[in-house]
Order: C-alpha cells, then sequence, then structure tokens
C-alpha cells in the first residue's frame, strides 16, 4: 500500500484546510484510514479514523466538532476537512491505512500543517 498526502502548509487560525491522502497498490474500499498528527517532542496520536465503508467515524476530543473525516472509494482518497483551526493542531499529519482483517498497516509521508498569524 503506497499513501500520498497533500494539502499542508501554513493558515491563520480560525480558517479552514483540507488534506488528502492517495492511496494505491490496495483495493481501497477493504482499508480502514486513520489521521494521526504528531509534534516534536511528543508521540503521534490519532485525529481521525473512518472505517473501511465509511459507516464509522472516530474522532480525537480535541479536534471533535472541527475536523471531519471522510473518503471517496472511487478516488482512493480520504480527506480530512479541518475547520477553525488553532495554533494547537500544528503538526505533522500522517495517513495510515489498516486492511480490514489484517494487522499490518501503512503510513504516509506525512504532511505538516502550520497554524499561525
Amino acid at each position: 500500500v503506497q499513501l500520498v498526502e497533500s494539502g499542508g502548509g501554513l493558515v491563520q487560525p480560525g480558517r479552514s484546510q483540507t488534506l488528502s491522502c492517495a492511496a494505491s497498490g490496495f483495493t481501497f474500499r477493504r482499508l480502514a484510514m486513520t489521521w494521526y498528527r504528531q509534534t516534536p517532542g511528543k508521540e503521534r496520536e490519532l485525529a481521525a479514523s473512518i472505517s473501511s465503508v465509511g459507516g464509522t467515524k472516530n474522532y480525537a476530543d480535541s479536534v471533535k466538532g472541527r475536523f471531519t473525516i471522510s473518503r471517496d472509494n472511487a478516488k482512493n482518497t480520504v480527506y480530512l476537512q479541518m475547520n477553525s483551526l488553532k495554533p494547537e493542531d500544528t503538526a505533522a499529519y500522517y495517513c495510515n491505512a489498516r486492511p480490514v482483517g489484517r494487522w499490518d498497516d501503512y503510513w504516509g509521508q506525512g504532511t505538516q500543517v502550520t497554524v499561525s498569524s
């Protein structure tokens, strides 16, 4: 499974940004997808996850109500819509894929999001 994230950058507090993660090398609809984020000196934390068919979504408390995860199985892509961004959302965001029924998982290279005025 190959994952390529895009959409990071510098954004002002209160604004919105959308991250994309394009997957290849596996049947996308059989992948559970997760966005993680990490800041220097801290452990990587789950931001949002979505089941393989999109029926189940989970969010970290810190992003609930502001972030929305979605997927387009026709485009082999998962998205993270981030609204009302705060400086504390500044992090490297990583896409993770786990095939349904398996223990192996795969990571993208990450995309940096910096929230600053």
